[in-house]
């Protein structure tokens, strides 16, 4: 990538992230059924244990992420999204990354995350485990599933 990417907390009013959001939602439920589809809405991302990021490059929204914090020591992330612009330039990996540091920060000694197990998840798959996720059984509320993956990361 040539352009740095720059990650700020974001509050959830800007028009690009809610389109990001909305586009992120869309695509979740084109790929798996209702049943399947844990990812968060606009007022489930406004929730006080979760800290949603932005992405920008150059000016420009490039991906979204979030952690949930579970308790104290466990947080889930949420929302991972990079806009199909910005797909191949690591931006999702920038945003990963930054996560785990935030996490660590904060106290917290483990990422878990659920995400899809069709075909158009294997891009984010390849991410999590290039970065030191592992897969494992369902936790908190969620169910087995053959539409989820479930992965961890001890920090």
């Amino acid at each position: 990538m040539n352009s740095p990417v720059e990650i700020h907390v974001d509050d959830l009013s800007g028009e690009t992230t809610l389109a990001l959001i909305t586009a992120h939602l869309a695509g979740m439920h084109d790929t798996s059924p209702p049943e399947s589809v844990h990812a968060l809405d606009i007022d489930g991302l406004r929730h006080p244990a979760i800290t949603f990021w932005s992405a920008w490059v150059d000016g420009e929204l490039a991906g979204i992420g979030a952690l949930k914090r579970l308790d104290a020591e466990r947080g889930e992330l949420k929302s991972m999204r990079v806009d199909d612009r910005f797909l191949g330039r690591g931006v999702g990996r920038a945003i990963l990354r930054h996560i785990v540091v935030h996490a660590r920060e904060n106290g917290l000694t483990s990422l878990w995350l659920e995400t899809g197990s069709t075909p158009e998840f294997l891009p984010a798959l390849r991410l999590y485990e290039s970065e030191g996720f592992v897969r494992c059984g369902p936790f908190e509320d969620y169910s087995l599933d053959p539409f989820s993956v479930f992965l961890t990361r001890t920090l």
